[in-house]
């Protein structure tokens, strides 16, 4: 059994494949993801799981140098922002807009799927080395 904290086999399973610059996205129910992309849909029902607890799940496991957010995400959700925020630390957070996020999601490892509701609830996580 695995001695660390997160217990999900897919999500575990996929970050201990990416490499440097992997990406993995954390979305709502709604973000649509693309065909050919690994989907880990955690969804059970509205806001379960939430997307912050998942975030804090995925971070306890997988080193982050930078996370793509949609510029919605600021001006629509700003206390979700701040959650995000604090969750990450000093890591870079580089704007895009919301079509450049869902543009973007085709180039990542997986798409993990919650039952969060909040609009533009939505990040993707580049990984980074632990050395």
């Amino acid at each position: 059994m695995r001695k660390t904290q997160l217990l999900n086999n897919e999500i575990g399973t996929v970050i201990s494949q990416m490499g440097h610059t992997d990406s993995l996205a954390i979305g709502d129910c709604g973000l649509p993801i693309p065909m050919g992309v690994q989907r880990i849909d955690l969804a059970l029902i509205k806001n379960l799981p939430r997307f912050i607890d998942t975030l804090k799940a995925v971070l306890l496991e997988l080193q982050i140098e930078e996370v793509l957010i949609a510029t919605e995400t600021k001006e629509v959700s700003p206390s979700l922002f701040e959650e995000i925020k604090k969750e990450i630390g000093d890591t870079k957070i580089t704007f895009i807009s919301h079509e450049e996020l869902k543009t973007s999601l085709k180039d990542c490892r997986a798409v993990i799927r919650t039952g969060e509701q909040t609009p533009y609830a939505n990040i993707i996580l580049k990984s980074g080395v632990v050395f």
